[in-house]
């Protein structure tokens, strides 16, 4: 049997495994806060993967193995910056999320809680923060498919089109009909497939090496600036400001929709505690078997005296080349479900954007559940066109498309979500203008060319701007004193349970 064949065989068993979970969600998809929201039944452990999986994307098994790989280390302070913020974002977001978005009128979206939270009766919170998630999730969700049709072009040499569009069809086959609870149990299995990949590939390939002291020896030979923080260069300005830039990163955990969301949808407020543990050691895990499989990258193709063409495909080709053709094909898989398991929380987000905070927003009479289910699966088939249309000619990398986005979120809503939870003062007119501001900085910044990450000055522009303007137009409002004071007495009270 050829080893092509094993590969096939490898990701016919992966894409059947998901259709099979999506059919298990389908059938316990009831109505439309079923199909949003799984009906606040997410378990800890499944709240914690599902968030670490939708969350990493292509990024973590090819973006990031990538960088390291071609610039070294210094590429690493991303990780550290994302790690740091997932840890905060478990810690001080989700608890509180959890509790206000119940206490809150049974907040079923980011945009819907943000009108309840402020009480906003002008209804324009709402739709504009649906249309900032439509725009930045459009793109997010195109570099998905960008990364799906990399890989099926590096690995099988295959078409990149008809790649991207095998990855599209099975990710929305799952997702279509299962919902948010599809797309939550699909990447507990791909969060765990994807993190054994990474500790299994660069095991496996230090092994063939030669042990930490023969990779040492041929990064110091082939690229010995690979091994420094700082890049070779010292702590200089330009220095300073990468690290700056990459630690950044970790801001944007507060403003990601489809990360946010599963908080959520936690069963119950004391769940957030389990959960944080489980996701933080599957991050690091992760996270550490990425950047350390970027680096002995360098020394096992040095050694070998193979050019790799396309960095962000390090992890694939050590795979296919050290690994049983059955194995390689499920390291691939995991690949896949990198790419698919963010894919599918995306295209559910997006769809209640669409549903829940513009077609509800705009109707004056409430439509059926079965109108609204409908609805919902119509609107994640439209996004997946629109998006695989912008990514048949990409043109950029898979971690600069990931990056727009995650910094378009992150300093429109992360500012928010803060003060949403944890100051009484903030009002509808500082959010709304607070969101723009951060969405304008994102989109703006890069024509300044000045190096620094446009998240950092989109994150602290809205958090300023969303300050002061609620300074001046705030009013007391005895239903939000209530809400806030019962939320934190529910927190407090869940949490010391």
């Amino acid at each position: 049997m050829s080893d092509q064949i094993f590969l096939y065989i490898a990701l016919g068993i992966y894409f059947a495994g998901m259709l099979a979970i999506g059919y298990f969600a389908a059938r316990r998809t009831k109505d439309h806060e079923d199909y949003m929201l799984g009906g606040r039944r997410l378990p800890p452990w499944a709240a914690a993967l599902s968030a670490g999986a939708s969350d990493m994307s292509g990024w973590l098994v090819m973006g990031l193995p990538g960088a390291i790989y071609a610039t070294g280390l210094i590429e690493a302070w991303i990780a550290v910056g994302l790690t740091i913020g997932a840890y905060l974002n478990w810690l001080i977001v989700a608890p509180r999320l959890r509790a206000y978005t119940l206490v809150s009128n049974n907040s079923i979206t980011v945009p819907s809680f943000f009108e309840n939270r402020l009480k906003d009766r002008t209804r324009l919170l709402r739709i504009v923060s649906a249309l900032i998630i439509l725009v930045f999730f459009t793109l997010y969700v195109s570099s998905g498919m960008v990364a799906g049709g990399v890989f099926f072009e590096s690995t099988f040499d295959a078409d990149y089109i008809l790649g991207m569009v095998i990855v599209t069809a099975v990710t929305l086959a799952y997702t279509l009909f299962g919902g948010f609870l599809g797309a939550s149990l699909t990447d507990v299995a791909q969060g765990l497939l994807m993190m054994t990949a990474l500790i299994l590939v660069p095991v496996v390939a230090l092994a063939n090496v030669g042990g930490l002291g023969a990779v040492g020896d041929s990064i110091a030979s082939v690229q010995p600036d690979a091994l420094s923080l700082t890049g070779g260069a010292g702590l200089t300005g330009t220095t300073m400001i990468a690290i700056i830039s990459a630690l950044a990163w970790g801001l944007g955990y507060f403003g990601q929709p489809h990360i946010i969301v599963r908080f959520m949808a936690l069963s119950s407020v004391e769940g957030a505690k389990p959960a944080r543990r489980i996701g933080m050691s599957w991050m690091i895990l992760s996270m550490a078997g990425a950047v350390i499989s970027g680096l002995i990258g360098i020394a096992f193709f040095d050694r070998a005296g193979i050019a790799l063409d396309n960095p962000e495909t390090v992890v694939l080709r050590m795979s296919q080349i050290l690994l049983h053709p059955l194995i390689a094909g499920f390291v691939l898989a995991a690949v896949l479900a990198a790419i698919m398991s963010t894919l599918s929380s995306q295209l559910v987000v997006c769809s209640s954007a669409l549903v829940e905070d513009l077609y509800r927003v705009a109707r004056r009479t409430p439509p059926s559940q079965r109108t609204l289910v409908i609805l919902g699966r119509s609107c994640v088939l439209v996004i997946a066109v629109i998006a695989a249309l912008l990514a048949i000619t990409p043109n950029d990398t898979i971690l600069g498309l990931v990056g727009f986005a995650w910094a378009g979120f992150g300093a429109s809503f992360g500012p928010l979500i803060l003060l949403s939870l944890l100051w009484r003062r903030l009002t509808t007119w500082g959010a709304l203008a607070g969101m723009v501001v951060g969405a304008v900085i994102v989109f703006t910044w890069g024509k300044l060319e000045t190096g620094v990450y446009e998240l950092l000055p989109g994150f602290v522009g809205s958090l300023i701007v969303a300050v002061v303007v609620s300074l001046a137009t705030y009013r007391a409002n005895a239903d939000i004193e209530r809400e806030f004071t019962d939320t934190a007495a529910l927190t407090l009270a869940r949490r010391d349970a």
